[in-house]
């Protein structure tokens, strides 16, 4: 993940500045918004913020790149890609956590079950 984030950011970087976010750049977030989705992301309620706030600056960066002020637009699509990929690390977190507390239940129930 920190790869594509520094895909993004030179994909941004590397064009004009009052241009706005690239495609790429938008795309790169619209996926990292749907990832969070998919992954639960609603469901885990520090993730659902993130998620959330991901979708906001999102769709304040178009509105804003619509304007003209692109500089800014594409600092927020990067704050919004950030947060999208974070909601996903926590989604994910989320995930590993339950399945942790599950086979800890496993084990407890093996161990008072053996004679």
């Amino acid at each position: 993940m920190r790869t594509r984030n520094w895909l993004v950011m030179a994909i941004f970087l590397g064009g004009c500045a009052t241009a706005g976010p690239s495609n790429a750049t938008m795309e790169a977030t619209a996926a990292s918004i749907r990832a969070a989705e998919e992954l639960g992301a609603p469901r885990v309620p520090q993730a659902s913020l993130h998620l959330q706030l991901a979708k906001e600056q999102s769709q304040h960066a178009k509105q804003l790149a619509a304007k003209g002020d692109g500089e800014e637009a594409g600092f927020l699509m990067l704050r919004a890609d950030a947060d999208a990929e974070l909601a996903v690390a926590l989604a994910r977190s989320s995930v590993a956590n339950a399945k942790a507390l599950h086979a800890m239940d496993k084990v407890s129930t093996m161990r008072t079950d053996a004679p």
